[in-house]
């Protein structure tokens, strides 16, 4: 009996500071999964987990970000029974553009606690506090 194989994954807590100098996170809504979750998504052949991080916030926000902090993996089993090992990083965004498009309808930017609040997953929330403490939550410098 073999084991399943093991799909890699990468993805990023969004954020960015609002007019008004207050921290927000972007959360992508997938229609096809009905859930809030991180922009998120597989790795391609070849690619390494940072470059995916940095591609599928591309594709689903349409912002360019810098990776900072790499934050706890999320491992889980997907629908299909496979081990799924998704690798995350605190991205600060920066310049672009949402549009929707066939995996994602929309993009939210909300405060931690709406954040928390809307995600769909706990394993999704769980990455909050520990990405606070890189992020900082005065003035955007503490832990950069």
């Amino acid at each position: 009996m073999g084991c399943a194989p093991v799909v890699r994954a990468a993805g990023c807590v969004l954020w960015r500071r609002s007019s008004a100098g207050k921290l927000e996170l972007a959360l992508v809504y997938r229609p096809k999964w009905a859930d809030w979750s991180w922009p998120k998504g597989k790795l391609k052949q070849g690619e390494t987990f940072e470059d995916a991080a940095r591609r599928e916030v591309l594709e689903e926000t349409g912002h360019r970000c810098r990776l900072g902090t790499e934050l706890p993996s999320s491992q889980y089993t997907d629908h299909r029974g496979r081990l799924k090992e998704v690798r995350y990083w605190a991205a600060e965004a920066a310049d672009g553009a949402f549009e929707s498009n066939d995996e994602v309808s929309d993009l939210l930017w909300l405060t931690p606690d709406e954040a928390r609040n809307r995600l769909t997953h706990e394993r999704d929330r769980d990455l909050i506090s520990i990405a606070l403490i890189t992020i900082g939550t005065d003035d955007g410098t503490r832990g950069r």
